[in-house]
């Protein structure tokens, strides 16, 4: 037997985003996902949906090459706001940072990605809507893990970077 998916209305967009919203907090992100699908699948360009939709593949993110980023970047680039553009890109450089480190990663591996992070967050806050500091308080979240004493970034890219130096 053959199942075939069902559409939503039209009318019923806003209550479906309301339900994302409790899956993601509810910590139960593949609900969320298949709600944003369906709501997408009748409105291609729901911003929010977009958003939420690349939020919760974010929040399924393991640290493994089983991560579906790019899939996230690019439903982030569809996104119309450029600010909303680059502050999203940023969390999902933030969020794969942290699960490539809970998943037992260097920190040299994941050096980059936090970078990264700040550089979309960075460049997010020059063109913030006025009284938003989101991009700020996410910059600063990355600078404090850069500054974890636990993780001795510094003293461990120190070591990788003599590792890579060419014999004397």
């Amino acid at each position: 037997m053959s199942y075939q998916l069902k559409s939503i209305s039209k009318a019923g967009i806003g209550e479906a985003l309301a339900k994302v919203e409790l899956y993601r907090y509810l910590n139960e992100p593949e609900e969320s996902e298949s709600i944003c699908r369906d709501i997408l699948a009748i409105d291609p360009h729901q911003q929010l949906a977009l958003r939420l939709l690349g939020l919760s593949i974010t929040d399924q993110f393991t640290g493994g090459v089983s991560d579906r980023c790019r899939e996230a970047e690019e439903l982030f680039q569809r996104l119309k706001d450029p600010y909303e553009q680059l502050y999203y890109k940023g969390i999902l450089q933030e969020r794969r940072a942290k699960a490539q480190l809970r998943a037992g990663q260097l920190p040299h591996a994941v050096y980059p990605l936090l970078e990264r992070a700040l550089q979309c967050f960075d460049e997010a806050e020059k063109i913030r809507p006025a009284g938003n500091d989101d991009a700020i308080l996410r910059w600063n979240r990355c600078v404090r893990l850069l500054q974890t004493p636990a993780l001795a970034w510094e003293e461990q890219l120190a070591t990788f970077e003599a590792d890579d130096a060419p014999p004397q």
